[in-house]
């Protein structure tokens, strides 16, 4: 299925805009975001409503094209494939898993035949896809209920059935959104196993989008996007432990057998982008009064930022900034025919020496 390669990143964002336009309002969703996701990581996306995270799985999936920056996709740069060449990455190289498993799924055919249909229509052979069918259905736990149709399926083998289909053309990169979200936390810990099963078994590169707090803590890494920006990103470690056994004690590796043990700890860092800018949680902002002044110090213990002094008032230029756009109000976009005409009789005001320099 996926690579075996594990050297190098799977994907590469650098510097990733996309602006969508409604009538003539434009919507910037992603302003300059950087990421970099290693081949076979299994890591988290989190960000607040709005913050660009369905916009960031719809490009990486193929599903819409990028602004401006660059987005390569296993070396694959997607601002300059063709609207073909589109359409093949998103059948060879994505694989999608979606919160609703209905979106994955066709209700009146079996788990198998689920399975089997993307593999018919890619023309892969008979015995090849009766082998790939078989072994996903063995690494999802579904096998003994492949002939089951959906009815007869509970909410999580659903969503396991749909991981399957998910694979069926054996992806480099699967897409998860919210796969989690509609399900108790014993099924939700089942499909975050089997997630985990497949990302270390296949060496396959899994990005979620997720609120779930229960899949967060599990995953490698998680990235938060806070407008348009990545901004913070959380790494997740496994620190050995040394426990008693048997009257001995054993020191513990990073292997996982079931006499070991290990302590996890989550370790936070602010991402600054290429020009040094990083993003700082609002709520510490306004613990400490800074609006949008403030002052940078180099200390021995680092860089330290605290509320501007030497201001009258440190928020004067926000208010005015408000102000200024209150009175101006909204800008109508001005047309060019208009623009063309007025530039036009002014030159030809200047040619006959009717209107002054």
């Amino acid at each position: 299925m996926a690579s075996t390669e594990t050297n190098g990143p799977m994907i590469l964002c650098d510097g990733l805009v996309k602006i969508y336009k409604v009538q003539d309002l434009e919507i910037v969703a992603l302003q300059g975001l950087d990421l970099m996701v290693d081949r076979g990581e299994f890591m988290a996306i989190i960000g607040p409503s709005g913050s660009g995270k369905s916009s960031l799985m719809n490009i990486l999936g193929g599903l819409d094209r990028p602004s401006a920056g660059k987005t390569i996709v296993d070396g694959q740069d997607l601002l300059k494939l063709s609207s073909f060449a589109l359409t093949r990455y998103r059948r060879q190289k994505v694989g999608f898993l979606w919160q609703q498993p209905s979106r994955n799924l066709i209700p009146y055919l079996s788990v198998e035949e689920n399975v089997e249909l993307p593999m018919i229509v890619a023309g892969m052979s008979y015995k090849e896809r009766k082998d790939w069918t078989r072994e996903l259905l063995e690494a999802v736990g579904l096998w003994d209920r492949r002939h089951h149709d959906l009815p007869r399926l509970s909410g999580g083998e659903q969503q396991r059935t749909a991981i399957g289909v998910a694979l069926s053309n054996k992806p480099v990169l699967l897409l998860a959104d919210e796969p989690t979200g509609e399900v108790d936390t014993a099924t939700a810990e089942t499909i975050l196993n089997t997630l985990r099963f497949l990302n270390r078994e296949y060496n396959l590169t899994i990005v979620t989008v997720t609120h779930d707090t229960r899949l967060s803590d599990q995953v490698d890494r998680v990235v938060t996007i806070r407008d348009g920006r990545t901004s913070s990103e959380r790494v997740r470690r496994l620190r050995a432990a040394v426990v008693e056994e048997a009257g001995e004690m054993v020191a513990e590796d990073n292997g996982e057998t079931a006499a070991e043990e290990h302590e996890v700890s989550y370790h936070e860092y602010a991402v600054l982008d290429y020009a040094g800018r990083l993003q700082i949680p609002r709520d510490y902002l306004e613990e400490m009064g800074i609006s949008d002044r403030a002052q940078i110090e180099l200390t021995e213990a680092g860089i330290l930022i605290t509320p501007a002094t030497g201001l009258d008032n440190a928020s004067a230029q926000a208010a005015r900034v408000s102000q200024v756009s209150e009175q101006w109000g909204p800008q109508r976009r001005p047309a060019d025919l208009k623009l063309r005409l007025s530039d036009a009789s002014r030159g030809l005001r200047k040619l006959f020496g009717k209107e002054k320099e």
